[in-house]
């Protein structure tokens, strides 16, 4: 997600950090024991491999699909789509426009053959065939639409609340709702989705926070601190004569299975990097490898 178009006007800026402020829940004394006592922990990536991005993606979701590849959605009235993408060199395998030429797409996750892929403000989720990103089917609903992925049954969307919202994939409605939380207070602007061996990781826009989440109760249950990745990518963009600007944000987590890694970007960013993270597994049994660029 990522909706501003002005750069540089300190209204914007004011309010782009009243809301990151928003983002940390106020204390009180009895909140402040409570959270000392929870709080969840704060874990940092660990990076085994560097991969080429498209600088002009603006990924808005992101999904490894098995062979080396993933699937990728782009946002930006007139620049949103589907692609495949080949993780090792980065080149775009194909690639589809988001159906409605005036929508902003937004996320995207590949479920028994089919790329749901869903709008900002259009209230439309288009099924594509994910072999061939043709569109066969589409649905309405209600709201904004942030982020997507799926538990293997169930597609799993956000929309810049601190809710996640389930939905059958075979009509969208929703099923189940789930209030997001740490320490008791709401985790809002959930943004990218993965789910991971029975958590779901989620992206917090405007911050270089990824959030563990427990999908039972909806509490953090750790935390991702990406700041080493986002200065890396702002450092290589920078040195190749084009700067990030300040919505180009982390967004974009991916599974790999078989190694038991995720894959991490942001918009815009000129690196997918491969990280190991506590607590995620190889899964034994599984297809697609790739060789990492070093």
């Amino acid at each position: 997600m990522g909706r501003m178009r002005a750069r540089s006007s300190l209204p914007l800026r004011l309010t782009l950090m009243g809301m990151a402020l928003s983002l940390v829940p106020p204390f009180t004394g009895s909140t402040l024991a409570q959270t000392t006592a929870t709080a969840p922990a704060v874990l940092t990536p660990n990076v085994t491999a560097r991969y080429r991005h498209d600088r002009a993606a603006f990924t808005q979701g992101l999904q490894y699909v098995g062979n080396g590849n993933l699937v990728e959605s782009t946002g930006q009235v007139g620049e949103s789509g589907v692609r495949q993408v080949e993780l090792r060199s980065g080149r775009v395998l194909k690639s589809t426009p988001t159906p409605i030429a005036s929508a902003f797409g937004e996320g995207v996750s590949v479920l028994n053959g089919v790329a749901y892929h869903i709008t900002w403000q259009t209230g439309v989720a288009f099924a594509l065939d994910a072999a061939t990103l043709r569109e066969v089917g589409r649905y309405r609903y209600e709201g904004e639409g942030w982020g997507l992925t799926h538990d293997g049954r169930n597609l799993i969307m956000s929309d810049g609340s601190d809710r996640l919202f389930w939905r059958d994939p075979k009509t969208f409605a929703v099923t189940r709702t789930l209030r997001v939380t740490d320490g008791g207070q709401p985790v809002r602007h959930l943004n990218e989705l993965e789910y991971v061996q029975g958590s779901v990781y989620a992206n917090v826009w405007l911050t270089n926070r990824i959030a563990r989440i427990d999908p039972r109760t909806g509490r953090v249950t750790a935390w991702l601190d990406v700041t080493a990745l986002t200065q890396e990518a702002s450092a290589t963009a920078r040195r190749a004569g084009q700067p990030l600007t300040f919505d180009d944000v982390p967004n974009g987590i991916a599974y790999v299975p078989e190694r038991g890694t995720l894959l991490l970007t942001g918009k815009r960013w000129p690196t997918v990097f491969e990280v190991r993270v506590p607590g995620v597994r190889v899964e034994t049994g599984t297809t697609g490898r790739t060789q990492p660029r070093r």
